[in-house]
C-alpha cells in the first residue's frame, strides 16, 4: 500500500512537473512574442507620430495666419509699434541678439540655458507627481535622473521661457509687497524682450544639436509642437501686453474660429473642383 500510494504520488508529482513545463514552454513562446512586438509596435508608433503631426499642421497654420494678421492690425489700426511697451520689448530682444551674434561670454549663457532648460523638465516632473533623483548642468549639457516621463515633460523646455517665467514671478511678487512706480512696467518689458529672446536663440541653435527629447516622441511631431507652443506663447504676451489681456484672448479666440472656417471653406472647394476636373478628364 505505501508503495503504491508512493507510485500515485510520483506519478502526480510528474503530472505537475509536465505542466510546469509547458507553462514554461508557454512563457518562452509569449517571450519570443514580446521580442517580435517592439518592431510593429515602433512601426505603428512612428505612423501614428506622423498622423498625428500632420493633423496639426492646420491648427498651426490658423493659428501663425490669425497671430499674423492680429498683429498687423494691432500695429497699424492701434499703433501699437509707438507704443513704449512695445520699444522697450524690441530694444531687450535686439540687445539679447546682438550678445548672441557676438559671443561675448557665450559659455556663460549657454551654462544658463542648459540651468533653464533641465530646471523646466523638473518643474513639470514634479508637476505630473514625478519624482527627480539625479540633476546635472554643465556647457556640455544636462540630464536630469526621473521615474516619470511624458510629452510635455520631454518638450516643456522648447516652448517655455523659463527665465521670463522666474522675471515675471518676481516682479509680481515685489508689486503685491511693494508700490512699484509705473517706469518699473517699462523695464519688466525690457527684461521680457530680453529673456524671450535668449530663450528662442538658444533654442534654436540647440535643436538641431541631436536633442534626444525630440527622438522620445518623434522628431517630425516634437517640431510640429514646439512651434505651435511657440507660437501660443507669442499669442499670450501679445494679448497681456493689451490693456484687457481677458477681452483679447477672446477676440483672439473668435478671429481664430473665423480664420479656420473660412480656410477650411477654402480647401473644401479645392478639393471638390479638384474631384469634379478629375472626373470630367477621366469620363466617369
Amino acid at each position: 500500500m505505501l508503495s503504491s500510494a508512493n507510485r500515485r504520488a510520483h506519478e502526480k508529482a510528474n503530472r505537475r512537473g509536465d505542466r510546469r513545463e509547458m507553462k514554461s514552454v508557454r512563457a518562452a513562446i509569449a517571450a519570443s512574442d514580446e521580442v517580435d512586438d517592439p518592431f510593429s509596435v515602433e512601426w505603428w508608433r512612428r505612423l501614428g507620430r506622423w498622423m498625428i503631426g500632420f493633423s496639426l499642421l492646420p491648427f498651426c497654420w490658423v493659428t501663425t495666419w490669425t497671430f499674423l494678421s492680429r498683429f498687423s492690425r494691432a500695429t497699424l489700426e492701434r499703433g501699437f509699434w509707438h507704443s513704449t511697451e512695445f520699444w522697450y520689448f524690441a530694444i531687450g530682444a535686439l540687445l539679447m541678439l546682438g550678445w548672441f551674434w557676438s559671443g561675448l561670454i557665450r559659455s556663460f549663457f549657454l551654462y544658463l540655458y542648459v540651468l533653464g532648460h533641465e530646471l523646466t523638465h523638473v518643474v513639470f516632473v514634479l508637476c505630473c507627481r514625478g519624482k527627480v533623483t539625479d540633476f546635472h548642468v554643465s556647457t556640455q549639457g544636462g540630464y536630469i535622473t526621473t521615474n516619470k516621463t511624458n510629452m510635455l515633460i520631454a518638450l516643456s523646455p522648447y516652448f517655455v521661457p523659463f527665465w521670463s517665467v522666474i522675471c515675471a514671478v518676481i516682479y509680481m511678487a515685489l508689486r503685491f509687497f511693494a508700490y512699484l512706480s509705473p517706469e518699473w512696467d517699462l523695464v519688466m518689458y525690457g527684461l521680457m524682450g530680453l529673456t524671450w529672446t535668449f530663450h528662442m536663440v538658444w533654442t534654436l541653435w540647440m535643436i538641431p544639436r541631436d536633442q534626444p527629447d525630440l527622438k522620445e516622441n518623434g522628431t517630425f511631431l516634437s517640431l510640429v509642437v514646439i512651434y505651435l507652443a511657440n507660437v501660443l506663447v507669442l499669442v499670450g504676451l501679445l494679448c497681456v501686453a493689451g490693456d484687457a489681456p481677458l477681452h483679447d484672448a477672446r477676440d483672439f479666440a473668435h478671429e481664430w474660429l473665423r480664420h479656420a472656417a473660412i480656410w477650411a471653406q477654402l480647401i473644401w472647394r479645392l478639393g471638390i473642383e479638384t474631384l469634379m476636373e478629375m472626373r470630367a478628364q477621366w469620363g466617369v
